[in-house]
């Protein structure tokens, strides 16, 4: 679970306008960070079938975000792929 300062400092490096809270971009980076902690957790506890199962709902979310930001603006797609440190 991101901490809500954690999720204010993301939120602010990748918001498009001053009032954006919700844009494809900020949830992208959202979600990311949640899949890296939550990744950190599956590497400790393996066996833990409900949150892989949460963690695959959060990727195939994400990678939909992805999708669409690629098909609205390409240029954009690439710096936050860049901005986050996604592989693509």
């Amino acid at each position: 679970m991101i901490k809500p300062e954690e999720k204010i400092d993301i939120i602010k490096k990748h918001k498009t306008h001053e009032t954006d809270t919700g844009s494809a971009e900020v949830q992208v980076a959202l979600l990311s960070k949640e899949i890296e902690l939550l990744l950190l957790h599956l590497k400790k506890h393996s066996k833990d079938f409900h949150s892989k199962k949460g963690l695959l709902k959060m990727v195939a979310q994400r990678r939909k975000f992805l999708k669409y930001i690629q098909q609205e603006d390409e240029k954009k797609y690439q710096e936050l792929i860049k901005k986050i440190g996604l592989k693509k």
